[in-house]
Parts: C-alpha cells; sequence; structure tokens
C-alpha cells in the first residue's frame, strides 16, 4: 500500500470513529506500529487530526464567541435541553456553566420550579428572569466578554463556598482517553472548581465534540455522572462511556 494510500486510510478512519489507536491502525494497514505513528505524525503536523498517546483523535470544532454560538444548532440545544431536565427536580442547589446550552436548559425550565442556580453566565441570569420561583445567586469576578460570562480567583473562590446537589455544564470536547478539555484556560478552572464542589456532574455535548480535544484538560471523562447528547445512547462512539460508568442520555 502506498503511503498516500495508507494516510487517506486513517483519516478515514478518524472521520468514522472519532479517534485511531496504534495497534489496530497497524493490524488494518499491515505495517508496523513504528509506521502508524510516523504516519500519525505527518497528519497531526499537517493538522488534519491530533496525535495522542497510543493513536490519535480528531481536532475539537471551532470556537466562535458567544454570541455566535447562541444562534447556532437551535434544534440540537432544544433536544439536549429536553433531557437534561429529567434530572433537574425541585428544590435543588443547581451550579450552572457559561455555555450557551446550559442557557437553553435554564430557559426550557417548567415556570414554577423551586431552585437556587448558581452561576458566572450572564446569559443564564437572562434566561431566568421570569421564573419568580428560581433563586439566582451570580459568581462575581472578571469579565469574559468572548464567553458572556466571569473567571478568575474570585468567581473560584465564590465556587468553593457552595455545595451543590448538580452541575450543570456545557463543554468543548470530550474523549475517553483525554477526559474533558476546554479551550479558554481561564474556563477551564472554573469549570473544574463547579465539579469539585458538586454532588453530581451532568454533562451536555453536542455528539461531534465526542473524542475530540483541546488544549486544557478539565477532568476524566469518567469522573462525568451524566453525559447528554442530540443523539441515541446506542450511537457509536458513546458505547465507551456506558462502559466507563458514565449514564448516557
Amino acid at each position: 500500500m502506498l503511503k498516500a494510500e495508507r494516510l487517506q486510510k486513517i483519516l478515514d478512519q478518524i472521520e468514522k470513529d472519532g479517534r485511531v489507536v496504534l495497534e489496530e491502525l497497524a493490524t488494518l494497514l499491515q505495517v508496523s506500529t513504528d509506521t502508524v505513528r510516523r504516519d500519525i505524525r505527518e497528519l497531526s503536523d499537517r493538522g488534519l487530526l491530533k496525535a495522542v498517546r497510543g493513536g490519535a483523535v480528531m481536532h475539537a470544532p471551532e470556537h466562535p464567541d458567544f454570541r455566535e454560538r447562541q444562534s447556532r444548532d437551535l434544534q440540537l440545544k432544544k433536544t439536549i435541553a429536553r433531557k437534561a431536565l429529567g434530572f433537574i427536580t425541585p428544590g435543588q442547589v443547581l451550579l450552572a456553566g457559561s455555555g450557551t446550552t446550559v442557557a437553553a436548559v435554564m430557559s426550557a425550565l417548567p415556570r414554577g420550579i423551586q431552585l437556587t442556580v448558581v452561576t458566572n453566565s450572564f446569559a443564564v441570569v437572562n434566561a431566568l428572569e421570569d421564573h419568580d420561583a428560581v433563586s439566582v445567586i451570580f459568581l462575581g469576578g472578571e469579565v469574559n466578554k468572548r464567553s458572556f460570562a466571569t473567571a478568575g480567583h474570585e468567581t473560584i473562590e465564590a465556587i468553593r463556598r457552595f455545595r451543590a446537589d448538580i452541575c450543570l455544564l456545557g463543554i468543548c470536547s470530550i474523549s475517553l482517553a483525554m477526559g474533558i478539555t476546554g479551550f479558554d484556560h481561564q474556563e477551564v478552572l472554573v469549570e473544574r472548581a463547579m465539579i469539585e464542589t458538586s454532588k453530581s456532574v451532568v454533562v451536555l455535548s453536542a455528539y461531534e465534540k465526542l473524542e475530540t480535544t483541546d488544549p486544557f484538560y478539565i477532568c476524566a471523562a469518567n469522573a462525568v455522572d451524566v453525559l447528554i447528547t442530540e443523539k441515541d445512547p446506542a450511537a457509536r462512539n458513546l458505547q465507551g462511556f456506558i462502559e466507563a460508568g458514565v449514564t448516557v442520555r
């Protein structure tokens, strides 16, 4: 098999499965793992995938600013929001992250539900404006205009004063091997603090973000209690998360 054919097969495989493993590729391509490793390194250098230990994963989707993301994939977010409502019960203290899908969940809350929502997101506050039975606590700090949320030391210290029943996070990328990762270091620190102070972690993710990675580590994949996507739990890339003990919806 010519080198160009090998490279294309690697790209086809990662497009199909979201990730590739060195040993499996070596068997598929009938070459040594060293050859596959060199091929992956070349494709990574060309920006076509991201090399990780033992294989490779897809690059995370692009990260536009909040206002642009807010108007994208509205039906997908409604689907995820409907599923997420099943994990929210009256009387909870809920830590809400700054993602646009989290704001969609807040907008979908039934009128009259009694909750305490602690958030660093201006969009979440806006979504709860007409929910009279929801007590909203806004976390101060430095305003990140790109994410329309606060971050920094003050935000993290404020989070640590709470013990939330549930943490609701929209994420940039998640991989079984690499965990949950993000592209903004300050946001990552805030999300890590939210996870650490919550009894249960519910992650909201578009299916396309599965088996992708970003530069900054948040937590291991199996630190998540619930993973919600727009797909049926039987979808290919969700099975590994189920096997890792994550509830998938």
